[in-house]
């Protein structure tokens, strides 16, 4: 089961390498920071770079849940898991899905591609694909599109690259 870690906002990676060195494989079977694709322009060309997709938040995979739970009191920077109170909670399997989905088995968003027809968009490339109707808004010239998704319990505004190519 997939469950999730709240943590300092910039520490993720660092929470993330104590875990991978503190619990044995056994019980975390994976530690992850969902991240997408964006470009940026600087010195005249459009680079690509990674951004975590989910700041504040490191991702684990187990099915030992207390064991888990016991070995993370070592890890230095631990906010606290997601849950209700006293009760850990795992993410649902539609989210799980959906992450699978847009992300990848390494977890990486992909720049998508679309274009504008009518003042509607339409992804025609990348993990953006059919899910139009979670864009709440695009910043064509920063190439982002702000989703609102259900995730962790709530409804969170997330950002990916899409870059539009064309309109009509």
């Amino acid at each position: 089961m997939w469950y999730v870690m709240q943590v300092r906002t910039g520490t993720e990676e660092s929470i993330c390498c104590q875990c991978r060195n503190i619990i044995s494989g056994e019980i975390l079977e994976r530690c992850f920071i969902p991240r997408y694709e964006e470009k940026k322009k600087y010195e005249g060309k459009w680079h690509t770079q990674e951004k975590v997709l989910f700041p504040g938040y490191v991702f684990m995979i187990t099915n030992k849940i207390e064991q888990l739970y016991e070995c993370l009191r070592y890890v230095i920077g631990l906010t606290k898991l997601i849950g209700t109170g006293e009760e850990v909670l795992p993410l649902t399997r539609e989210e799980e899905r959906w992450l699978q989905k847009i992300g990848g088995e390494d977890q990486k968003v992909e720049m998508s591609e679309g274009v504008i027809e009518a003042g509607d968009i339409r992804i025609t490339d990348g993990p953006l694909a059919g899910m139009e109707k979670c864009i709440k808004r695009i910043d064509r010239h920063k190439r982002k599109a702000y989703l609102e998704v259900e995730m962790f319990g709530r409804i969170v505004e997330m950002q990916v690259g899409l870059e539009i190519v064309g309109k009509s």
